[in-house]
């Protein structure tokens, strides 16, 4: 099992910046991809930001230029640096992790429990 540890989420007024880390552990034979999703209430959960092992990184439209994703191989880390906060970005953040247990095993996909991250006034 590959358990995901978030850290960093909390209050911030708009315009400010938050920055999000995300620590892979337990039975990791190879990271795939890490990234963060979220979900604000009564909508669907989305992604806002992933990024491969080789640095290959994808953001949602409303958050290009805004947020930065960063990892870590050596240490299965992911980071996701927030700056020019805005309301709507108020959500819980999940990390997610695919990846493989054991060599020659199919890639799954594991979550963390989710940090708050509110941007008010």
């Amino acid at each position: 099992q590959v358990q995901l540890v978030e850290s960093g989420g909390g209050l911030v007024q708009p315009g400010g910046s938050l920055r999000l880390s995300c620590a892979a552990s337990g039975s990791i034979y190879s990271i795939i991809v890490m990234g963060w999703y979220r979900q604000a209430p009564g909508k669907q959960r989305e992604l806002v930001a992933m990024i491969s092992t080789g640095g290959n990184a994808n953001y949602a439209d409303s958050v290009k230029g805004r947020f930065t994703i960063s990892n870590d191989n050596a240490k299965n880390t992911v980071t996701l640096q927030m700056n020019s906060l805005k309301p709507e970005d108020t959500a819980v953040y999940y990390c997610y992790a695919m990846a493989t247990r054991f060599a020659g095993t199919a890639p799954q996909g594991s979550w963390g429990q989710g940090t708050q991250v509110t941007v008010s006034s």
